[in-house]
């Protein structure tokens, strides 16, 4: 596993599916990041810790991270390390993977996430 390609399950795939319906934002890696953040935002260790990557949707992390990869790679690091995980690539690989799906599984499954207002809302409340 390494943060060269980020991919996703199909019940992922699935979810992100539904959302780009419902908000508007037709880019796959623009729900990823506001995935990855509002997962970032939660304490608590995300449940699932083992995610088969078996959709077709993948990117590479320049797409996923765009212009800010560097802070992005800092807060899953940073994760690791408040998790305490080794920093090895393997782990903030697998951070990524975990949050990601645990932040879509956030997005899914609230009505208030399911508009960009929504989204904004979420993040600065």
């Amino acid at each position: 596993m390494s943060l060269e390609t980020v991919r996703l399950s199909q019940p992922a795939r699935d979810r992100l599916v539904r959302l780009k319906r419902t908000t508007g934002i037709t880019q796959w890696n623009v729900l990823c990041r506001w995935a990855l953040a509002l997962s970032l935002r939660d304490s608590s260790t995300p449940l699932v810790k083992d995610v088969v990557t078996d959709s077709n949707v993948e990117m590479t992390w320049k797409t996923f991270a765009g212009q800010h990869g560097d802070i992005y790679l800092a807060l899953l690091k940073q994760r690791c390390i408040a998790d305490g995980l080794p920093l090895t690539e393997e782990n903030v690989a697998q951070t990524l993977t975990v949050h990601l799906h645990r932040g879509i599984g956030y997005l899914g499954g609230h009505k208030e996430l399911t508009t960009i207002e929504g989204l904004v809302g979420s993040v600065t409340s």
